[in-house]
């Protein structure tokens, strides 16, 4: 069966990325086991580590290993949303897998001079965001996505920091957005379109097929 995007979104808002659990209210069966295993993933991609099934199998009570499958598709799925990742088996058996990068932007980038987790997943989709809204999203808009996936204006995350310097900083800087104030409006309120560098490097083609790929 396959994962819808809201799914995606909504499992993606409740494992909350790397949140310690002491942080996060007690989750239950396939969430809880979730989040482990995005943690997992992230520091293994993190520290060039090796991610294989008998390591991923370790993480869960035996209680849950015939759940191991779905829970793992469930967080290939959330890598592919968030970071752009995407979990490939090295071999056609099963037991070892890789993280490789499914576009270009930003990841590209950092995964040729390091292993931080590239922050391009989260570009893509509000690209996107972007594009269906007449190729101008007002903040409003992005906010309410950016909420849905558990980050918010203000409150610092944990893989993408301070969210409001990221999108209306570091991104308009890079010429991946532009963030500009709306002629006439009342009360003041801003928008986002897409950048000079998002045009050179990607197309809205390229977005919605991301976006496909992972419906």
């Amino acid at each position: 069966m396959e994962t819808s995007k809201v799914e995606a979104l909504e499992f993606l808002a409740k494992v909350n990325y790397t949140v310690p659990t002491a942080f996060l209210p007690p989750l239950s069966g396939d969430m809880e086991r979730g989040r482990v295993l995005v943690n997992f993933l992230l520091d293994q991609f993190k520290m060039k580590e090796p991610i294989r099934k008998i390591d991923m199998l370790k993480l869960f009570h035996k209680r849950y290993k015939t759940r191991f499958p779905e829970i793992l598709r469930r967080a290939a799925k959330c890598m592919e949303l968030s970071f752009g990742l995407e979990l490939k088996e090295v071999k056609p058996n099963g037991y070892s897998y890789t993280l490789v990068s499914k576009i270009g932007l930003i990841s590209d980038e950092v995964l040729s001079s390091s292993c931080e987790v590239p922050k391009n997943g989260l570009l893509m989709p509000l690209l996107n965001v972007i594009y269906v809204n007449g190729n101008r999203a007002s903040e409003a808009d992005v906010w309410e996505f950016l909420n849905v996936l558990g980050i918010y204006d203000g409150k610092q995350h944990v893989i993408f920091g301070d969210p409001r310097k990221l999108i209306t900083e570091e991104w308009v800087q890079q010429n991946y957005l532009v963030y500009r104030q709306i002629p006439d409006s009342d009360p003041l309120s801003y928008e986002f379109l897409w950048g000079s560098r998002a045009y050179a490097e990607t197309s809205k083609m390229k977005v919605l097929e991301f976006l496909a790929k992972i419906s």
